[in-house]
């Protein structure tokens, strides 16, 4: 047992003040984490100790379902436990392969006046993190079962800062929780109570129910959930409440918490799913080209475009809103095209250059004129994916509309982009691989705005924890690219930073905005790209801190590479090579910010520079105000 003796003292006194019976204690395989559920004076609440380190002091814990609220005149029964441990291979993840490993417990709370109202509390620990969910059987289900309300209420053992997405905005944070109020936060939730403990909430495996948001309207340590529940009359399990814990705030994101959460694989032969590099009209349409040509929604800029994905690596071309009709028209078809753009010939053409096309459907097309019909055309014309946007309805309706989107694009063997959220990534993508990224994000240059170098780095420490993020990354053009037609504001960054996203970034589609002729006005930077894989091999952190920097390294076969952003600041920082396998040599192609670079004053002016390294190397960076760097390490380990 790895507590300290404080915490012995903790349980010992729980147990004392409860009946053996109504006190249980759930711990992580490693037993580092420690959950305390108890009962005492018939009120339900639990505890949470990480490390030797009390982190929630008791705190109720429970629904209330129609007028019954389950964290008052309670018993606790029917206590189970079971051990879990498997490995399990990836479609579209952060690793190859991912370990599943867990304590579940299960407990029975039900009413003492009325033993026929109850549910059970499922939790599971792991050695990063734990969750917890609630099921209803039709034994405790009535015709109109309404769960009112979370009543919930965790009670951190100290301050803490936090930060959480925002829409389509910078991120919210850091707030100290003691000092301000807000209502409706939106996970994920990250929490930092010193430097070295941090602890992410959000939710795993969002199947029918509208996603809760988190309430922060009490001037204290507490946290509750706040949630918009409908009306069942059968079995049925909630979402998890699912937390992760790390010593660093990267450790986080590189959880695997929220997948293993979710079930199994559901398409029975997922090779199809292939994650990769996309080119995209949406944002290049205006763009003029040296040899005159002028980038429009048309067939003839398609082609174009695939061409330049041919010849460089680039495995899609994702055609966006309007190729069928003004998106938000309800009498545009997306079962044929409008005038300018012939369909099939794209189609045919970018099958024989060997590039995937990636069709644009909105909710409105998708509902008037039949989402599976629809789907079929896209199928039968050869797409490989979907990107859908503008999403409609209630959150509960958002939540189930967006798995029929992703089961019928199974059955048609289409992934599946979703524009504007419309609910956040759950872990999700592990039961249908083919949902290969959300928006989930500022994108930039998305909402008719352009976000700022805070946001890139938060975004990869805060929404990513989610799940895979499509933020279109990979500008060359910055300093003229608010001149088309769908760009609206000057983009703020520097062109090194924008390769160095594209690594910080996990994405199951890196959607590249700009034109194949701003790609080719500086190859030898574009170089980097065309090294990336159409799918990274992992994802670690070397060093992040919120609202700072951050920077990733990613494997891919014998190679590797390392992206690092910073804020609006300047900064130097070491990398530590030891990631690199031992007794191999590298050749380290940095692509870096040259002197005098900045995010809004010298945006598209950087150097290339080669050194060689093995794992006990260091390398020393710059980063530009704003700025970024990116390497490429190439294995030139010569064999014996």
């Amino acid at each position: 047992m790895k507590f300290k003796i404080y915490t012995l003292l903790f349980l010992l006194f729980t147990l004392i003040s409860c009946s053996q019976k109504d006190t249980f204690q759930l711990l992580s395989p490693d037993k580092d984490l420690g959950i305390y559920v108890s009962n005492l004076n018939n009120r339900c609440s639990f505890s949470l100790i990480y490390k030797g380190d009390t982190l929630v002091n008791p705190s109720a814990l429970g629904l209330q379902v129609m007028d019954t609220k389950f964290t008052e005149n309670v018993s606790l029964s029917d206590f189970s436990e079971k051990q879990f441990d498997e490995t399990w291979t990836t479609i579209n993840g952060k690793q190859p392969t991912v370990r599943n490993h867990y304590n579940e417990y299960s407990i029975k709370v039900e009413t003492v006046n009325n033993p026929q109202k109850f549910y059970t509390i499922i939790f599971r620990l792991y050695d990063d993190g734990f969750a917890y969910r609630y099921s209803l059987t039709t034994k405790a289900a009535s015709d109109s079962l309404l769960i009112n309300k979370e009543l919930t209420n965790i009670n951190f053992n100290q301050d803490f800062t936090y930060w959480a997405t925002n829409g389509e905005h910078h991120n919210l944070g850091p707030i100290t929780r003691s000092e301000k109020e807000f209502e409706n936060v939106i996970p994920p939730v990250v929490l930092q109570f010193s430097k070295k403990n941090f602890i992410a909430i959000h939710e795993a495996e969002i199947l029918e129910f509208a996603p809760f948001t988190v309430n922060a309207t009490t001037i204290d340590h507490s946290f509750s959930f706040n949630i918009d529940y409908s009306k069942r009359n059968t079995s049925f399990k909630t979402s998890w409440r699912a937390f992760m814990l790390g010593d660093e705030a990267g450790d986080l994101v590189e959880s695997d918490l929220l997948v293993n959460l979710n079930e199994p694989c559901k398409i029975e032969d997922p090779s199809w799913v292939k994650p990769g590099k996309s080119l995209w009209d949406w944002r290049v349409w205006g763009y003029k080209a040296p040899d005159g040509y002028e980038y429009a929604l048309n067939t003839e800029s398609h082609k174009r475009l695939i061409d330049f994905a041919s010849e460089n690596n680039i495995q899609y071309l994702l055609i966006d809103a309007d190729w069928y009709g003004e998106e938000f028209n309800e009498n545009s078809d997306p079962t044929s095209a409008r005038e300018g753009i012939n369909i099939e010939e794209c189609m045919e053409y970018a099958l024989s250059k060997q590039v995937g096309i990636i069709l644009y459907l909105n909710d409105v097309g998708a509902k008037k004129f039949g989402l599976e019909r629809v789907l079929k055309q896209f199928s039968d014309w050869g797409a490989i994916g979907v990107k859908y946007g503008f999403m409609t309805g209630s959150q509960e309706d958002k939540v189930k509309q967006t798995r029929r989107v992703v089961e019928l694009c199974a059955k048609y063997k289409l992934m599946v982009n979703f524009h504007d959220y419309p609910i956040p990534p759950s872990g999700d993508r592990r039961t249908y691989p083919n949902l290969v990224t959300k928006e989930f994000c500022h994108a930039q240059a998305d909402a008719m705005r352009s976000y700022f170098p805070e946001t890139a780095v938060n975004q990869v420490l805060i929404n990513m924890i989610a799940g895979p993020i499509d933020a279109t990354n990979g500008w060359f053009d910055l300093n003229n690219a608010h001149s088309r037609v769908r760009v609206f504001e000057e983009i703020p960054g520097t062109v090194v930073a924008e390769v160095a996203k594209l690594i910080t970034n996990y994405s199951g589609w890196m959607v590249l905005p700009d034109s194949p002729e701003a790609y080719r006005k500086k190859d030898d930077l574009f170089e980097c790209v065309r090294h990336m894989p159409a799918q990274f091999d992992s994802f670690k952190v070397l060093g992040a801190e919120l609202d700072e920097f951050v920077s990733v390294a990613r494997k891919s076969g014998n190679n590797w590479f390392v992206g690092s952003l910073t804020n609006r600041k300047a900064r130097s920082i070491t990398l530590d090579l030891s990631f690199l396998p031992n007794g191999k040599n590298y050749e380290a192609t940095i692509y870096e910010d040259a002197e005098g670079s900045h995010f809004l004053k010298n945006k598209e002016s950087y150097r290339v520079r080669k050194e060689l390294v093995d794992s006990e190397s260091e390398l020393n960076i710059h980063l530009a105000p704003g700025g970024g760097n990116a390497i490429y390490f190439k294995d030139v380990t010569i064999a014996k």
